[in-house]
């Protein structure tokens, strides 16, 4: 058993990640400032402190009173378009506070870090799938501000005593029985779709159809959630023989926004209402994959399909428990 420090569990990818983690017997601590989770999707049997992770004071006390073995670092703002309207937030929440995580964390010798990168961090890709030696060229400021703190991380592990593993990972989506995705404002594709469905929404906005693909919207590589929480486990699991370095999670497959919309009409056997806009700013045309690296490092595939995504986000959202 190992106890945990998790930043960011009342969020998606780090609630569900806390539900595996305690299903193995592991003991969490949750420190999440509920600007974007939610109070219901902490576990009753976790450590709960509400506060943003860059917050010095509770950081002292979190490593004060608990023996912590791991950090997994969720936590981050992560919305695309809002990074390019809004970049001072990004480069605050995303780098500043995790350079004040970290400066805790050395104090207290608390050396293992698992931290929730980003496909991001590579910008437009020069091919696909993409492998973690593609060049990293981040076209928005939420991309940006997840490679400098992977820098930061490469720098801390060759000067100081810590050492991390970081996920980069594709596009999330999916639910497990208890945990899904809920936000005050939801941008991303699947949710969006299966809320015009549940007639949550008029409609939807496919924006763009004039990128360089099969049918002129953005491909993205669809990954379950569950599989992503997974390979946190197995990166903590594997840690010492794969620690200081970057793993890529996805499918290796991509879709288009138009492919996933005809997908979960097939589904769920529903019409999606929907208009073509503007591309947003900040979008490469494709994002796919390669999961080798993961693969033959931690024994890490995906074992969701798109189906299981749709029809587990459909479920969800239909009757959300957080």
């Amino acid at each position: 058993m190992k106890k945990i420090l998790v930043t960011g569990a009342a969020g998606y990818i780090g609630s569900v990640t806390c539900e595996l983690l305690e299903k193995k017997g592991n003991k969490v601590v949750v420190i999440d400032d509920l600007r974007d989770g939610n109070r219901e999707a902490v576990s009753k049997n976790s450590f709960f402190y509400e506060s943003n992770f860059g917050d010095e004071k509770i950081l002292e006390e979190i490593f004060r009173s608990h023996k912590i073995d791991f950090v997994f670092h969720f936590a981050a703002s992560a919305n695309v378009p809002d990074s390019v309207t809004d970049p001072l937030k990004y480069y605050d929440n995303n780098v500043v506070n995790t350079l004040s995580l970290l400066k805790i964390m050395l104090k207290h010798k608390v050396n293992k870090i698992i931290f929730s990168s980003t496909a991001a961090v590579y910008g437009e890709p020069l091919f696909t799938p993409i492998d973690e030696n593609h060049p990293l060229k981040p076209v928005n400021p939420y991309g940006a501000s997840k490679l400098m703190d992977e820098n930061i991380l490469s720098d801390f592990a060759q000067a100081y005593d810590i050492s991390f593993i970081a996920f980069r990972y594709f596009c999330a989506a999916g639910a497990t029985e208890n945990r899904g995705e809920s936000r005050e404002y939801e941008s991303h594709l699947i949710p969006v779709v299966l809320d015009q469905i549940l007639g949550k929404r008029d409609s939807i906005t496919v924006f763009g159809k004039d990128f360089s693909t099969v049918d002129g919207t953005g491909v993205r590589d669809y990954i379950h959630v569950e599989d992503i929480a997974m390979a946190h486990i197995l990166g903590m699991d594997n840690f010492e023989k794969s620690k200081n370095k970057f793993y890529n999670l996805g499918t290796e497959k991509g879709y288009s926004v138009l492919e996933i919309i005809n997908s979960a009409e097939q589904i769920i056997n529903e019409k999606i209402k929907y208009k073509i806009g503007q591309k947003r700013p900040g979008d490469p045309a494709v994002l796919i994959a390669s999961n080798s690296k993961a693969n033959k490092e931690l024994g890490w595939k995906p074992t969701k399909t798109l189906e299981d995504i749709i029809i587990s986000s459909y479920k969800w959202r239909k009757n959300p428990k957080y």
